[in-house]
């Protein structure tokens, strides 16, 4: 697959419906490839007219991997600027889930210029409490490490799948073979356990964002579960408050996941941003 270059990160990427004109750019969350964003989701972007884009962050999946050197979300939205850069976008539709709706919002930000709209997805205005809340066992799938893989391989996917069973939607539940065969291409395609720390880092360096939020001037939509345990659902509230103009779609029996059974629903979700970007244009 190609790839883009923000100076020594190069950025694996794959683009979906090249010949639309209107581009979507999707941004993954803490430590998921892009294969998060399914090619059957990818492919419903495009069967509504956009090209669809999806891309491995640094330090995860087949990007470069930054062993010993540290980032902040801002490298991180610089990255999926390249990517555009990469394929000759100049705007784009800007969406992302957790921390990718993070570095949406960072994007939006620090590159207002590039942005038609952005979809904001289970995401939160800052890193830490009152704004992110987590319950204890969803915190717990972000602080307690899996079994060595290379030791226990059974037990490593059991505490996937278990970690996925936490965190998901209970109105949209994975079938378990679909759920064990995902965390194991997902382990055979790259496993970078200090990438996903070194993440963590650069999202906590963020500090909050809300004031930065108040100062944009693109269409946005804000999609939140309302049974989300890990991102609980004010996260998404203080998005939507802090954006101006931001739609707030609270979706029921939605956790912090992207189930085949939420592909229509967050797909309707970026059309809607897209949409009334065209209508202020």
């Amino acid at each position: 697959m190609p790839r883009a270059r923000n100076g020594a990160v190069e950025l694996e990427y794959e683009t979906f419906g090249d010949e639309h004109p209107e581009t979507v750019i999707l941004i993954n969350g803490l430590g998921s490839q892009m294969t998060r964003w399914p090619v059957p989701f990818c492919e419903k972007l495009v069967a509504k007219g956009y090209r669809a884009i999806r891309f491995d962050n640094r330090d995860v999946g087949l990007s470069t991997w930054l062993d010993g050197q540290s980032y902040v979300l801002k490298d991180m939205a610089d990255d999926a600027i390249a990517v555009l850069d990469a394929v000759g976008v100049k705007k784009a539709h800007v969406a992302g889930v957790s921390m990718g709706g993070m570095i949406t919002q960072k994007v939006a930000i620090a590159h207002p210029h590039r942005v038609l709209s952005m979809t904001s997805i289970m995401s939160a205005p800052a890193a830490g409490p009152p704004i992110l809340q987590s319950t204890p066992e969803a915190a717990a799938v972000l602080n307690v490490p899996p079994p060595d893989p290379q030791a226990h391989f059974e037990a490593f996917v059991t505490h996937g799948v278990k970690n996925a069973r936490t965190i998901g939607s209970p109105g949209y539940p994975w079938d378990e073979a679909a759920l064990r065969e995902r965390v194991i291409s997902e382990y055979r395609r790259a496993f970078n356990p200090a990438g996903v720390a070194r993440q963590r880092m650069a999202i906590g360096a963020d500090g909050d964002r809300t004031q930065d939020l108040k100062t944009l001037k693109v269409p946005a939509v804000v999609v939140h579960g309302t049974d989300d345990p890990l991102v609980m659902p004010v996260g998404g509230e203080l998005t939507a408050q802090a954006i101006p103009g931001a739609e707030l779609r609270m979706i029921p029996g939605m956790g912090h996941d992207l189930p085949p059974g939420l592909y229509d629903t967050i797909i309707d979700a970026i059309v809607a941003a897209a949409s009334r970007a065209k209508a202020v244009a």
